[in-house]
C-alpha cells in the first residue's frame, strides 16, 4: 500500500476507554449512555485511524506475540475480586538477555462505571468480570517482543494487568444490594504480591505504565508502585491518555452536588472517612483523598490537581486534543442538543473554525495544566497535536515508520530517552493542523 495517498486502518474497538463526566466523579459513561443502553462497551464502533503517509512501502505485516491470561488465585482470600467476585487476572511474557530483571507492568484501560446501573452492566463485560476476559491477548507497541518494533522494552518481563474493578484500581467497599465488589485496590495489592513472587522483587529497572483509566491509575499508584522495590532499582511512571482535565462541557457544566460526591464516596471505598483505604497498604499513594475536604472530595481523582505532587519521576504522554475527552466531556450530545458538534466530534476534518478556536482553548488548558509539572528534570512529556486517545499500546502509533512525532522523534523513543536519560524528554507539538503525522481518530 503506498503512503503517498491517504490510508484508513480500520479498528473495531471493543474496549471501554477513560472518559471523564464534566466535572464528574470520573471516566464513566454519561455521553455513552445517551446513544444506546449497552454502550459501555464498544462492541459495534468502529473507530478509524487516518494519517498522511510519504515515502516507500509499509513494513510487512506480522503476528503478534499472544500471551496468555494468569488468575491469582491467592485473590480470593484477600478479597481482591472484580466487580462480579470472580478472580483478577494478568497477562505476562517472561524477560530474556539485558531484560531479565527490568519488569515493565501496564495496567488496563476501561472507563469507569458511573452508577449502580453501569456497573451492573459491567459485570456481564470483561470489564468487569474474568469470566469474560479473553484468555490470549495481543501483546504490541510497548508491550512487543520485538526489537524493531519495540526498541527498549522488547526484552523486559512485561505484564498487562486487567482491569475488572471500574475505578482504576482504587477503592475497597461493596454493595450488597447490587452485588457489586468495589475491591481495585485490594485488585492492585494482590497483582503486585504476586507478581513480586515471580521475580518482580528482583527487578533493576521497573516501569509502570497504563492507558486512558489505566493511564489515570498508573499516576495514583505510581509512588505506591516506587516503594515495592529497594532505593538502588529505578523506578519510573508513564501515563497514557490519563490527563483527564476536570472542566466544564461547552454548554453544560455539573457542578458540586451530595450526589456527586456519594458516588464518589461508593466507588472510591466510602468517602473521606475510608478514602484513605484508596492508599493502603501504604500511605505513599498518590491520591491522597483522605485529606480532601468533602466537595472537593472528586477533585482528588483528576490527574492535574496531584501531578506536581507525584515524587516519583512520571512521563505524561497525551493526545493534545484527546479524542474521548472531546467525545464526552467537551462537547457531549448532553450539551449539544441541536447537534452542532456532531461532525466534529466524529472527525476533526468536519470542524469549523469556531470549533478549532475552542479546541485550540483546551489544548492551551492542558500546557498550562502541566506547565507546574514540567519544571522537573525527572519528569517528562509528550503532547502531540493529534485527534487521538492512547498511543503506547497500538503500534502504529507506538513505534513504526510512520508513527506520530515530535521534532522527527516517535513516541517509543522520546519515553526510552526519558527512561534512561539520554537526552531531553519534554515535547510539545505546535498547535493543530501543523502535525502531517498524526494518526486521527475517526467515528464512523
Amino acid at each position: 500500500m503506498s503512503r503517498r495517498s491517504k490510508v484508513l486502518m480500520i479498528w473495531v474497538w471493543a474496549v471501554v476507554v477513560g472518559i471523564p463526566a464534566a466535572n464528574g466523579c470520573f471516566p464513566g459513561e454519561q455521553a455513552y449512555e445517551e446513544a444506546e443502553e449497552a454502550a459501555l462497551v464498544y462492541t459495534n464502533a468502529t473507530a478509524v485511524y487516518s494519517s498522511k503517509f510519504h515515502g516507500n512501502e509499509s513494513k510487512a505485516v506480522y503476528s503478534p506475540l499472544m500471551v496468555g491470561l494468569t488468575l491469582i488465585h491467592a485473590a480470593a482470600a484477600e478479597g481482591a475480586v472484580c466487580l462480579d467476585g470472580t478472580l483478577p487476572g494478568y497477562h505476562l511474557h517472561r524477560g530474556y538477555g539485558s531484560g531479565a530483571n527490568s519488569w515493565l507492568i501496564q495496567l488496563e484501560g476501561g472507563g469507569w462505571c458511573n452508577s449502580i446501573r453501569t456497573c451492573v452492566y459491567r459485570k456481564t463485560t470483561r470489564r468487569g468480570s474474568s469470566r469474560y476476559m479473553e484468555k490470549h491477548l495481543a501483546f504490541t507497541g510497548i508491550l512487543s517482543n520485538r526489537a524493531e518494533l519495540n526498541p527498549d522494552f522488547f526484552n523486559w518481563n512485561r505484564v498487562k494487568v486487567r482491569y475488572c474493578d471500574g475505578a482504576s484500581f482504587l477503592g475497597d467497599s461493596e454493595n450488597k444490594a447490587a452485588r457489586l465488589q468495589f475491591r481495585g485496590q485490594r485488585i492492585w495489592v494482590a497483582a503486585m504480591r504476586d507478581l513480586l513472587s515471580k521475580g518482580m522483587r528482583n527487578a533493576h529497572q521497573a516501569l509502570l505504565s497504563g492507558c486512558s483509566a489505566g493511564g489515570l491509575a498508573a499516576i495514583l499508584h505510581c509512588d505506591e508502585f516506587r516503594e515495592l522495590f529497594p532505593r538502588t532499582t529505578k523506578v519510573k511512571c508513564l501515563s497514557d491518555a490519563g490527563l483527564f482535565l476536570d472542566s466544564q462541557t461547552r454548554r453544560s457544566w455539573v457542578p458540586y452536588s451530595p450526589e456527586l460526591v456519594q458516588w464518589c464516596s461508593e466507588v472510591a471505598g466510602g468517602g473521606k472517612e475510608s478514602a484513605s483505604s484508596v492508599h493502603q497498604p501504604s500511605e505513599s499513594n498518590s491520591a491522597n483523598c483522605g485529606n480532601w475536604p468533602p466537595f472537593l472530595l472528586h477533585q482528588c481523582f483528576f490527574p492535574q490537581h496531584i501531578i506536581a505532587t507525584v515524587k516519583t519521576p512520571l512521563f505524561l504522554l497525551n493526545a493534545a486534543y484527546d479524542s474521548w475527552q472531546i467525545q464526552s466531556s467537551l462537547a457531549p450530545p448532553s450539551a449539544d442538543p441541536r447537534g452542532y458538534w456532531n461532525g466534529c466530534r466524529k472527525n476533526n476534518a468536519k470542524c469549523t473554525p469556531s470549533q478549532i478556536k475552542f479546541l485550540q482553548g483546551f489544548r492551551y488548558r492542558m500546557l498550562r495544566t502541566v506547565r507546574r509539572f514540567s519544571m522537573s528534570k525527572a519528569n517528562g512529556m509528550f503532547i502531540n497535536s493529534c485527534f487521538a486517545h492512547c498511543q503506547t499500546e497500538r503500534q502504529d502509533t507506538w513505534f513504526a515508520d510512520y508513527s506520530p512525532a515530535i521534532r522527527n522523534k516517535a513516541i517509543a523513543l522520546a519515553v526510552g530517552d526519558w527512561y534512561f536519560g539520554r537526552s531531553s524528554a519534554r515535547a510539545v507539538d505546535c498547535a493543530y493542523p501543523c502535525d502531517r503525522s498524526c494518526h486521527n481518530l475517526v467515528f464512523i
